[in-house]
């Protein structure tokens, strides 16, 4: 299904913003039930899906300008939540804390690397498709200026020119059926 939404920035350095937040509040308040703190650390989990949902979205959106300026925006911001959850993570003095910034630091770092990955994936994929400026799929085979793509595993590959030379011509397989295998006789 393609994706119809467009480019968001602060989707996704919202959503990291609440995941991070709803952790630390999951941990911080020492006055907190068991219950609340369950409930807050399930509800960070649930962010954190959306989180990762929504860096796909944007990750693998399908656009003809390439990496643009959005996507750094993403990328840094992404960078920067990391950073900052590292440096809270140094100047946190309870171990709790410390674990949680520990895993934020790595969650978001983890989630940047997937953007990055992912868009660069994209961009080549649509740079194939839609401009054909980039590298051939393995399992295609080229003649001209036609290519015939074919799967993995199917047989051989024949590639027909585009020209009308000689070599343009395909012989088709075909089986022969022994008399009286499937007729019947009325």
């Amino acid at each position: 299904m393609e994706e119809r939404r467009k480019t968001r920035v602060g989707t996704v350095s919202g959503l990291a913003l609440l995941v991070g937040g709803t952790a630390v509040a999951a941990v911080a308040g020492e006055t907190h039930s068991v219950f609340a703190t369950v409930l807050l650390g399930l509800l960070a989990c649930g962010m954190g899906h959306a989180l990762l949902d929504e860096t796909r979205r944007q990750a693998r959106r399908q656009s003809l300008d390439g990496w643009a300026t959005h996507d750094t925006i993403n990328t840094a911001l992404l960078g920067a939540w990391a950073g900052g959850a590292l440096i809270a993570t140094v100047q946190a003095t309870p171990l709790h804390l410390r674990v949680v910034g520990l895993a934020l630091t790595f969650a978001y770092a983890v989630v940047c690397g997937y953007f990055v990955v992912e868009r660069c994936r994209t961009i080549a994929g649509t740079a194939t498709i839609i401009g054909g400026t980039g590298t051939i799929p393995s399992g295609t085979a080229t003649s001209g200026s036609m290519i015939q793509s074919s799967p993995i595993a199917s047989g051989p590959s024949t590639a027909i020119p585009s020209t009308g030379s000689p070599s343009a011509t395909v012989t088709a397989k075909t089986d022969v059926i022994p008399d009286g295998y499937g007729v019947s006789s009325k």
